[in-house]
């Protein structure tokens, strides 16, 4: 048996298209993976402008769908399904995708299949390393941060996760409180490496308390305010300080995520699996100080640890083919009714995080 699908992903600020084939004898392999940032029209503004990125995606789907064919050498009818992103994300990027995808499925009649966005993450371990259930997934990305035993390809448990900024989130801010260019990550991550991370003495929010929440939003604050103290008289920020403040920031993010990662280990270990084995997603997932030290706890509890490839772990379609794909296999696609979802917790049976409204759970 094999089932190749095509995946779209539009969540955020990545347009990108992607061609993944699945098949008995040789298992996963990604044929094609195709993203275009858009880092360059919201560099102006600080963050991500989600009317921009939702006309921009309305420029470059159909492009993106086309260099994914080709790449996989392959036409559309030769997919056996269409697999997006319905949600969670910036609504208008989100219903791009979505859209794009209809309008392919109704013009070639293959099977629609709506994705968690959450999901692509959490189960591209078994895409690239083709883990078996249940694992550990720590899920840290711009915005959100959770801690979930993924039992199966539809069934996930929330353990815990951020009560308000995801990480990701707080770096891209921290960057801006610095100086630094967006994204943040990338950018907090360079100065780091020329800080000292005991210069600022910052607190670990929740480490007081027991279960794996976390919290970020206080740390933030605390950063802001060591920031004034280190200012010139001119309001400038040397660039040890900035350095240093950065090094000491992403110190007290790596703490936070260390400690509560042994956390879940243990919880997670109360299931005796066969292969246990702790994995880590997102885009945060890149940052090579975190990375270690989640490696060293996993090392620490005598269970194997895995990371996707850099470029699998911001946001990309393959991961949206493959998710997709999980579901397929399970005999389960969608109708032309698909919507577009600004909300959608994966462990629908947990309480929300964050709060919920008329549009549902944030997380």
């Amino acid at each position: 048996m094999t089932l190749t699908l095509l995946g779209i992903e539009s969540s955020c600020d990545d347009t990108a298209a992607a061609v993944v084939r699945w098949s008995e004898q040789d298992g996963a392999q990604i044929l094609s993976n195709h993203v275009a940032g858009q880092e360059a029209l919201h560099a102006d503004f600080g963050g991500v402008v989600p009317e921009i990125a939702a006309r921009a995606h309305t420029e470059k789907l159909d492009h993106m769908v086309e260099a994914a064919l080709q790449g996989a050498g392959l036409r559309l009818k030769d997919c056996d399904a269409i697999a997006v992103t319905s949600g969670p994300g910036l609504i208008g990027g989100v219903l791009a995708g979505v859209m794009c995808a209809k309008g392919l499925s109704l013009a070639s009649g293959l099977p629609l299949v709506g994705v968690n966005h959450l999901a692509g993450h959490a189960l591209t371990p078994r895409l690239t390393d083709g883990l078996p259930f249940p694992y550990l997934m720590l899920l840290v990305s711009g915005g959100h941060c959770q801690f979930l035993i993924v039992h199966a390809a539809d069934r996930f448990e929330r353990l815990g996760g951020t009560i308000d900024d995801a990480p990701g989130e707080a770096f891209d801010k921290i960057a801006r409180i610095l100086g630094l260019p967006q994204p943040g990550g990338p950018s907090v991550e360079r100065a780091a490496l020329e800080g000292d991370p005991k210069a600022f003495a910052l607190p670990r929010p929740l480490l007081d308390r027991p279960g794996c929440d976390m919290s970020f939003s206080g740390l933030k604050t605390a950063l802001l305010r060591a920031r004034d103290g280190a200012l010139a008289a001119d309001g400038s920020l040397a660039r040890a300080d900035q350095c240093n403040l950065s090094a000491s920031f992403q110190a007290a993010i790596t703490d936070v995520l260390a400690a509560k990662t042994k956390r879940a280990l243990a919880a997670y270990a109360a299931l005796a699996p066969a292969v246990p084995t702790l994995a880590v997603a997102g885009g945060v997932a890149a940052n090579q100080t975190i990375r270690a030290a989640l490696a060293a706890q996993a090392e620490s509890a005598g269970v194997r640890f895995t990371a996707p490839p850099l470029a699998l772990c911001t946001d990309n379609a393959a991961m949206i083919a493959w998710a997709g794909l999980e579901r397929f296999r399970l005999g389960e696609s969608d109708d032309l009714t698909l919507s577009a979802r600004p909300r959608w917790p994966l462990d629908t049976a947990a309480a929300p995080m964050l709060g919920s409204g008329k549009k549902g759970a944030k997380a």
